[in-house]
């Protein structure tokens, strides 16, 4: 997007920024994919470390690009808007919604209606079950893993080319912690998912307004989100769980 803006047609930047994003992305997770399969690694651990590089090799490349010495590349290509989706009915980010949707539906069948998907099912279940069934558990790791991490790089792609228009170590700002608890609330279902993601936009948003107007900073918006985030989770022990207290007496008549 930097180096190819204004040299080459936008249709062509888009598909190398597009297709380089998943690539790039996909090989990036195969390094804790290969880990895990072959050495029994943490992949929670050892993903969570390899974003401490990525970060400083994002806050790297943002140093070389940069030609001002400022630290950041700003806004890309913002005369030409090189390397930018393309606004979608007159609205910038229907782009990004739209191939969101797709993405969704697809991971939803792929999951669900796959072969693949009722592979990845059985080997999180139980991994002895899978091998008992005949499934390599390996295979299941490191082909679950590229796919995660390419769309992760897609998400990254949109972000850049249809969001934010620029790049740096901010980028990303925790979305991929936020998912976490999204994939989580929704059984990871991608419908499911989708819904719970619209639901946490507006109660950050809803956060954001009421800090705003009862004049707190930016961090009171986030303890609240963060707030209301642990009660609903913890709700999940009383859905599954059920108390019941009994008295000394009790017990001993029993």
């Amino acid at each position: 997007m930097i180096n190819l803006g204004g040299k080459i047609p936008n249709a062509l930047l888009l598909i190398l920024m597009f297709v380089s994003a998943v690539i790039v992305g996909a090989v990036w997770g195969l390094i804790p994919a290969y880990f895990k399969a072959k050495y029994k690694t943490n992949e929670t651990l050892f993903t969570l470390m390899m974003n401490y590089v990525a970060l400083q090799l994002v806050e790297f490349c943002v140093d070389l690009w940069d030609k001002k010495q400022s630290h950041s590349v700003g806004i890309i290509n913002g005369d030409t808007k090189a390397g930018w989706l393309p606004a979608l009915f007159g609205q910038q980010f229907a782009p990004v919604v739209l191939i969101a949707a797709i993405l969704t539906a697809g991971m939803y069948f792929y999951m669900k209606q796959s072969k693949q998907g009722f592979e990845i099912s059985v080997a999180g279940e139980s991994e002895n079950t899978a091998r008992y069934a005949g499934i390599s558990v390996s295979k299941v790791i490191i082909r679950t893993m590229a796919i995660s991490a390419g769309i992760c790089g897609l998400a990254g792609f949109l972000e850049v080319a249809g969001v934010s228009h620029t790049i740096s170590s901010l980028t990303a700002g925790g979305r991929g912690f936020t998912a976490i608890i999204v994939a989580w609330l929704g059984k990871f279902n991608p419908f499911a998912m989708s819904l719970i993601t619209a639901v946490l936009a507006f109660l950050s948003r809803g956060a954001n307004q009421i800090a705003s107007d009862f004049n707190f900073n930016t961090y009171a918006s986030e303890i609240l989100t963060g707030i209301i985030l642990f009660f609903i989770l913890a709700s999940e022990f009383f859905i599954n769980y059920r108390l019941i207290f009994r008295s000394s007496k009790g017990k001993e008549a029993h």
